[in-house]
């Protein structure tokens, strides 16, 4: 009788640590890895003032270089070097778009060297219907943490999203010259595409 009651007792201790087990690495799976590889920023600036027609749109692409996300448990967290952002625009020349670089990174807007990184950390996600999202949460940028709407699609590991910030509010001051007559505006937009592991 005892022996029996002691295999029993075995059996439910194993499976119970088998069922446990489970769980645990289920759960540990709904989280998913961004892919640094896949996973991209684009940052659109556009031009405004009196003699804007002369000037240019500036697009600035980057690597989000970590972060992870969960549908189930409704989870976003990212992170981008803004050291390693780069001005893109195909209509400059490379005199032009080297000086772009290295106002955009140097101490006038981003100041990429005390503010290395970019950080975005959802507080709440809403689906509004079919494979449509809207994320609210903290960025981080410039040293300064305000909240910011994002709007997202996708499914499968692969989501696309684009907010409108003000520059100003990070502590920015939009970029101006030519006396002023040239400048980009305050509002940017930001594009990104986030594929997990």
């Amino acid at each position: 009788m005892n022996n029996r009651l002691s295999k029993c007792s075995r059996f439910i201790t194993i499976f119970a640590v088998w069922m446990i087990t489970s769980v645990v690495q289920s759960a540990g799976q709904e989280v998913r890895q961004i892919d640094p590889q896949k996973s991209t920023l684009t940052v659109r600036v556009y031009k405004s003032g009196l003699f804007s027609a002369f000037a240019h749109d500036h697009e600035i692409k980057g690597s989000i270089t970590q972060g992870s996300f969960s549908e189930s448990k409704r989870t976003v967290e990212l992170a981008v070097d803004a050291r390693t952002l780069k001005v893109v625009d195909a209509d400059v020349s490379d005199k032009d778009r080297a000086e772009i670089q290295e106002t955009m990174l140097g101490p006038k807007v981003l100041d990429s060297q005390k503010f290395p990184e970019i950080q975005y950390r959802a507080s709440k996600i809403e689906r509004l219907r079919g494979d449509k999202w809207v994320i609210q949460g903290d960025l981080t940028l410039h040293g300064q943490t305000k909240p910011v709407k994002v709007e997202v699609e996708g499914q499968n590991g692969r989501y696309r999203g684009s907010s409108t910030i003000s520059q100003k509010e990070f502590g920015i001051e939009p970029v101006r010259v030519a006396g002023g007559t040239v400048k980009v505006k305050n509002e940017v937009r930001i594009e990104f595409e986030i594929v997990g592991r």
